[in-house]
């Protein structure tokens, strides 16, 4: 019987660097000094920083001047058309103008269509995979390094949508985002926590459901809701998509 061939010291020491890098360890080697955010604040340290949005579409003009008169904004809408980008830039500016104290972001931790199994780490490194589109728009907005010092004092919120029961969001910008994966049950739950002086942007596309046929509560809530003065259902088409062109060839011929 053959016998097993041992590694060498280059083949170990390839293996406790690929076990340190899964582990989440950070530069002092701790993996307590990890952040989702390290990547990108090192490669963004030196960059300018996004401070003037405009719309590129009618349908994102409508979407923006929505999320400043309404206090609650449905943003509905395909891939690609800058619903998530948009409420970002708008709780940031919020933020900016002293209008709100803090903005809460929450996400449905939902895979698509595949399982990651169980991840390491604390709640905001669990949920990190799940929220890096929005960390990423806060990011060209105000920098890593503003954006992780917001986090760790509190002023950016990351809420799992599974801990919002019982909360009322006073002087905050609230952000939510991929609604479709929400049930119905939720996403009553997460209006009703809509405080004094705060804003409340819902993102989503019903199409693009990872729940099984029938969950997701997005549309349901969007019918029920657009007659209700000082709520605003703002839906976007193909035609705001500015992501590549052929995003919305694609999406026209795939549904």
């Amino acid at each position: 019987m053959p016998k097993k061939k041992r590694n060498t010291k280059q083949e170990q020491g390839q293996a406790k660097g690929h076990l340190k890098s899964i582990q989440g360890y950070g530069r002092g080697g701790n993996v307590h000094d990890w952040h989702p955010l390290d990547d990108h604040i090192d490669s963004t340290r030196d960059k300018k920083f996004v401070k003037n949005v405009k719309p590129r579409s009618e349908g994102q003009a409508k979407l923006m001047q929505s999320i400043k008169e309404k206090s609650l904004t449905f943003a509905i809408g395909p891939a690609g058309t800058g619903k998530t980008y948009l409420a970002i830039c708008a709780a940031v500016e919020a933020f900016e103008k002293g209008e709100v104290d803090r903005i809460i972001l929450s996400r449905p931790a939902m895979e698509a269509g595949e399982s990651l199994g169980y991840l390491p780490g604390d709640m905001h490194e669990k949920m990190a995979p799940y929220l890096r589109p929005l960390y990423d728009a806060l990011g060209d907005r105000m920098g890593g390094k503003t954006v992780r010092q917001y986090i760790e004092d509190g002023t950016i919120e990351i809420a799992p949508i599974g801990f919002m029961r019982g909360r009322t969001l006073n002087n905050a910008f609230v952000v939510i985002d991929e609604a479709q994966n929400c049930t119905y049950t939720q996403l009553k739950m997460l209006l009703s926590r809509l405080g004094w002086h705060s804003t409340m942007v819902i993102t989503g596309d019903p199409r693009q459901s990872d729940l099984l046929d029938g969950m997701s509560g997005l549309a349901d809530i969007c019918d029920r809701l657009e007659p209700v003065e000082g709520i605003a259902i703002e839906r976007l088409k193909q035609v705001d998509i500015v992501r590549h062109p052929l995003v919305a060839s694609m999406l026209d011929v795939l549904e």
